[in-house]
């Protein structure tokens, strides 16, 4: 484990109790987070780097969990050391070090996972079943917020810390990526730093998805709307229900195609699916575990999170040039 601060302790927590893997190092420069982590993994050995841990022959796999400009430099040190690797989002700063990072990951016969880890999360999970097989109808638009009143970052905006989250459901869930980005927000706390983004991405198919990423808001809100022909879907992780199914929408007759006097109006029930929860990071790191074993690649692999990095640097081209379109580049080779 390179990186035991305030998220990285959780994938000791989960690490040091998972039964399929055995936590042998940890690696961070603060004495304190090296202190706390062991308390979990008396037994690890203990490193102030990263580099003494991927020299370490009793190393098989590492989990990067350090700050946000450094995860593609690791990551490709784990690579080149022969390791697995699970990095945090994102996996990188730029659509350049994502595209290096993908690459030595696909011609590596280690497994390259990134953490995007609403992917793993039971209510996404069956929200992907549904919108495959087709029950929902023709998706229209998807509507996310992830705000509320949080930890303010310095490395990292609020499109860069919260939205490789919403990316890679839509990701996951949809199957594409968008072709083009805008986005507009506000440095409020800290000059040049975007506290409040909110992102309008677009598909060549027609469908639209908005974006609202805050850490300056009264409240915690979590929500991922989809609104689709035959019904709408909303994903709230706050909630205690975290999925209700809207039998909701307009019935347009066969014979009237074109006039809105004709469209009915479809209120019907309201379906809670019952989940079984369990908390995604553990579910993480048993697929983690399952692609190694197995060979299988991950979901998240690292070419899907270059997908991410684009939409992300495009966003980010948009906010900094005043919020117009931006395309999003296609990987080489397509």
């Amino acid at each position: 484990m390179i990186g035991t601060g305030a998220w990285g302790i959780n994938h000791v927590r989960v690490c040091a109790a998972e039964a399929g893997c055995e936590l042998v190092a940890i690696a961070d420069p603060d004495p304190r987070a090296v202190a706390r982590a062991r308390e979990f993994a008396p037994d690890a050995e203990a490193f102030s780097d990263a580099e003494a841990v991927l020299r370490s022959p009793a190393v098989d796999a590492v989990v990067l969990a350090t700050p946000a400009p450094t995860h593609a430099g690791l990551a490709l040190a784990a690579i080149r050391a022969g390791k697995h690797v699970l990095v945090e989002k994102p996996l990188a700063m730029s659509v350049s070090e994502a595209e290096a990072a993908a690459a030595a990951a696909a011609s590596a016969s280690t497994v390259a996972m990134v953490g995007h880890l609403m992917v793993f999360h039971p209510a996404v999970v069956r929200l992907r079943e549904l919108f495959h097989s087709g029950s929902l109808g023709q998706l229209h638009y998807v509507h996310s917020t992830r705000a509320n009143l949080g930890t303010i970052r310095r490395d990292e905006n609020a499109l860069w810390s919260f939205g490789p989250h919403e990316l890679s459901m839509l990701d996951h869930l949809l199957g594409k990526a968008p072709v083009s980005a805008s986005a507009h927000g506000a440095c409020v706390l800290q000059p040049g730093i975007e506290d409040v983004v909110f992102v309008t991405l677009r598909y060549a198919s027609g469908e639209l998805a908005h974006l609202h990423l805050s850490w300056l808001h009264p409240r915690k809100e979590r929500k991922l709307t989809l609104v689709c022909s035959n019904r709408m879907v909303e994903f709230d992780d706050v909630a205690p229900d975290k999925l209700r199914i809207y039998d909701k929408g307009y019935d347009r007759p066969p014979n009237f195609t074109e006039f809105a006097q004709y469209l009915t109006l479809r209120d019907g029930d309201v379906h809670i699916p019952q989940l079984p929860m369990e908390e995604p990071l553990r579910i993480q790191l048993r697929h983690f575990l399952h692609a190694m074993q197995s060979g299988t690649p991950a979901i998240t692999d690292f070419a899907s999170a270059a997908r991410i990095t684009r939409a992300l640097a495009a966003a980010q081209q948009s906010l900094r040039e005043g919020g117009g379109p931006v395309r999003l580049e296609s990987p080489p080779g397509l």
